[in-house]
C-alpha cells in the first residue's frame, strides 16, 4: 500500500460525503505528528500499533564491493518500528 492507496482507505472509513482533500489531511497531520514526536521524544507508542523509536548504529568497519578497499562507516540513527503484539497477531 502506498500513500495514495493509504489516503483512499481513510476516506472510505471516513463519514459519508468526506473528500479526498479531507483524507488527504488526516494522514499528513499524524504522520507529521509521529515525526515530530520521534524528534522531539525519541520514541512514538501507538497502543495496539506498535512503536516507533529511534535506533543508534555505532561506527564500523566495512568494504567496498566494488573495489573490496576497507572504509570506515560513521555512526548514524535511524527510525525503527516494533509492531504491537495484537498487530502480529493479526498477520
Amino acid at each position: 500500500m502506498n500513500k495514495t492507496e493509504l489516503i483512499e482507505a481513510v476516506q472510505s472509513n471516513l463519514e459519508e460525503g468526506s473528500t479526498k482533500k479531507q483524507a488527504e489531511q488526516a494522514v499528513s497531520a499524524v504522520l507529521n505528528s509521529i515525526s515530530q514526536g520521534i524528534v522531539k521524544d525519541g520514541k512514538v507508542q501507538v497502543i495496539g500499533f506498535g512503536t516507533f523509536d529511534v535506533k543508534q548504529r555505532a561506527a564500523r568497519m566495512g568494504r567496498n564491493p566494488k573495489t573490496g578497499e576497507e572504509m570506515q562507516i560513521k555512526a548514524s540513527k535511524s527510525v525503527g518500528f516494533k509492531a504491537s503484539t495484537n498487530l502480529k497477531a493479526s498477520l
